[in-house]
Order: C-alpha cells, then structure tokens, then sequence
C-alpha cells in the first residue's frame, strides 16, 4: 500500500512538472530577445503546442516507469538503483558504482551495452561492456577514482601480438615517453575530448594500417578511423577554412570487451531480469541542458548527474542569446538556414544536428569557424557546437527537453 502511494504520489508530481515546464516556457518566450538568429520553422502557437504534447509523453513514460515498482514487495527491490538493458540482457547498477560511471562517461558511445553482471575476476569485482570493462577499486571508495577502466587494450595485444609500426618515433607530436609512442591527428582528438588518459591509457601503438582501416591501441581501448563518416560537404568546408572538423562517429572504440570476454570463455549469456530493475530507457532521469553565456560552455545532466560538457559560441551583441527557461521545439538532422535581422540577411546551407529552443534560436553545429569556447561571440543568436558535440547532443535529447540559459 505504501509503494502505490508513492507511486501515485510521483505520477501526479511529473504531470504537475510537465505543465508547470509547459507554461514556464510559453512565458518566457512572450518576453525574448527580438533578435533570432534564423527564420523559426514553426509559429509559437506550434512551437508551444509541440513542447506541451512531448513532455506529456515523457512524463507519461516516466509514470510507466513508476508503475513497474507499484506492485513490488519492497523486500524485493535491489538496494541501489539497478537498470536492465535488454538488447544484451544483462544489469547495470550503482552497487560498485557502476551505473554513474557509465551514464557521466559517454554512455552507449563510449561504452555499450553491459555483457556480464558484476562478478569477481583476479580477486575485484568487474563487469564486462562491449568496449569496456569496468572494475571496482575498493581502496578509492567513495573518490572519482572508485570506478576504473581495465588494461583491456593491453590485454589484447598480449594475446594477438603487437601491430607493426613505427617504434618510438620521437617525433615531438604528442609523443609519451611511458609507452614511446605518439598521439596525433583524429586520434588525439577524440583521446583528448572523450577522456584522455583517465579512460584510454597510453598509446600503446602509432596509427597503423589494420586490414582496410587505421587503427591505434592504447591501454584501455582501440580507436578505428572511419573518414567516410565524416560527409563531403564538410570535409570540402575543412579543406577551404584550414581547421579540422569532425563528426561522432567518424573515430569509434573497438569492441575490445568482446573480444576479450570471448577469448576468455566468458558466460555473456542474457539473465532474467530482476524483479523491481528498471529497463532502460532515457526517461527514467530528468534530462536538461544548461547553456552558460558567460563561461561559453553547455552542460547536460540527467537528474542531478552531469553526462556531457561541450564548448559553444553564441550570438554577439545585438543578436545576444536570448536568456530564460526554453525548451526544443524542433529537430532536424540537416537544414539550410535563412534569416534577416539588423540590416542583414544570411543563407547557409547544411547546418548539421539543430535543435530549435526559442524562435529561431537552436543549437545546432557549425563548421564556418571553430571559435567554441574561446569567449568569441560570432552567431546572430544561435547556440554553435562543434559538429560531432551537436551529433552527440541530438542523439541524446528530445523535443521537450528542458534548455536553460543563463550568465
């Protein structure tokens, strides 16, 4: 009886949230900025309707989410928040601190999907992703340094041998003495934006030729280059403006988890899921994002939980960022962007990743300049990311998701 009150305790809590968000929103754009940085793609009237109708539905999941612990002997729940991914079958779960770890570091992008539960390998408890694997470090308990990333990369290239290459070039670019390797180009891009040495260790190579794709091993993971990935038009744009662009996934992280839990006869079997765990899903939390226009970096958190940072640039004066309590009105994948404002008109074409906020504000990415977070303010409004960061952001977010802008 106490667990359905407070399930409908909740329920009510995030209908009442929803149309306080809802309402919130429309007035803050009654009282916006004029200044827009492109044509909006739907009256307000739309805009304010589209968001209503899509926290409705968040909200409605996030009670069907409730609804599975209604009727749960709370003898029965797990003691800490406990998730089930059903595309591998298996837990991920706060009880080593796992489940944070994975949603603040990258998430599927970094990691993927669980293979094994928590079990005890070499004396620590572990579990294996498809890119990763994880380990608890009891003497950091309760530190960032609690949740570790196994010598995976390492591990493999005990089994199957070292890749040929160049061995310690010296060569003055990015190069680590610990390992007498260097780290340069793509790789060292995404090494240094997605988790440096925390989460990938030393190179443990240089850039070699692996079958049809380059590829670098590092400790704790192994990056492949994919230039395909990144589309024609960009890679024309990163020729004639002289600065690099990239998109998500144009460097990926090996299976490396795997491969070394198929090597080592691992059970990746699925397991039935536990009574009272949740399945996931991007509902369970609160997402937001949080524009700073002073700081010109974004952040966006699940709950309380911080899961990604990025740099942006945004309107200068007299096409200032609006500031207030928004949220996306409107995705789309790929847009050409008209506008006229203060004496001036614009046309721009494949603008990747927008997502409108207010009027004609979105965040979108940007591949004209590359001044994100240097304090430069160049955009007619708009909130500009680096591409892969605007990939990374519409992936993870929907319309509805709450945009707060702020100094």
């Amino acid at each position: 009886m106490r667990i359905r009150r407070l399930t409908a305790v909740l329920t009510l809590a995030l209908i009442v949230l929803t149309v306080s968000v809802g309402t919130g929103w429309a007035r803050t754009v009654a009282a916006r900025h004029p200044a827009a940085d492109f044509v909006a793609p739907v009256s307000y009237r739309e805009a304010r309707a589209a968001i209503v109708a899509a926290q409705a539905r968040e909200a409605s999941r996030r009670a069907a989410i409730a609804q599975q612990l209604g009727s749960v002997d709370p003898a029965q729940l797990p003691l800490l928040q406990t998730i089930f991914f059903p595309e591998t079958g298996h837990h991920l779960s706060n009880r080593s601190g796992f489940l944070d770890f994975w949603r603040a570091n990258g998430q599927l992008h970094v990691f993927g999907y669980p293979l094994t539960e928590e079990f005890v390998e070499q004396g620590r408890i572990v579990q294996y992703f498809e890119r990763a694997r994880f380990e608890y470090s009891p003497e950091h308990a309760g530190t960032p340094d609690q949740v570790q990333l196994g010598l995976i990369g390492r591990e493999i290239l005990d089994i199957q041998g070292m890749p040929g290459g160049i061995d310690d070039p010296q060569n003055g670019v990015g190069y680590f003495p610990e390992t007498r390797h260097s780290l340069w180009g793509e790789f060292f891009n995404v090494w240094e934006k997605r988790g440096g040495m925390r989460l990938f260790g030393y190179p443990l190579s240089e850039a070699v030729d692996e079958g049809e794709r380059t590829v670098q091993y590092f400790e704790r993971a192994k990056f492949v280059y994919y230039p395909e990935d990144l589309a024609p038009f960009f890679q024309m744009m990163q020729a004639a403006n002289g600065f690099n662009l990239n998109s998500l996934f144009e460097v990926q992280i090996a299976d490396l988890g795997r491969q070394l839990a198929q090597l080592r006869g691992l059970n990746i079997a699925p397991v039935p899921q536990l009574t009272g765990a949740l399945t996931w899903d991007p509902a369970i939390w609160e997402r937001r994002i949080e524009v700073n226009l002073s700081e010109q970096w974004l952040s966006a958190y699940e709950g309380d939980l911080l899961v990604f940072r990025a740099p942006v640039a945004t309107g200068r004066d007299g096409f200032n960022t609006p500031v207030g309590d928004y949220a996306i009105y409107a995705k789309y994948d790929m847009q050409t962007m008209t506008g006229c404002m203060g004496g001036e008109c614009w046309e721009v074409p494949n603008i990747p990743w927008v997502q409108y906020v207010v009027g004609g504000v979105a965040l979108h990415g940007t591949y004209w300049h590359n001044s994100h977070g240097s304090g430069a303010r160049p955009s007619h409004g708009c909130i500009n990311l680096r591409i892969d960061d605007a990939q990374w952001l519409y992936e993870w977010a929907d319309v509805g998701t709450r945009v707060i802008i702020s100094y």
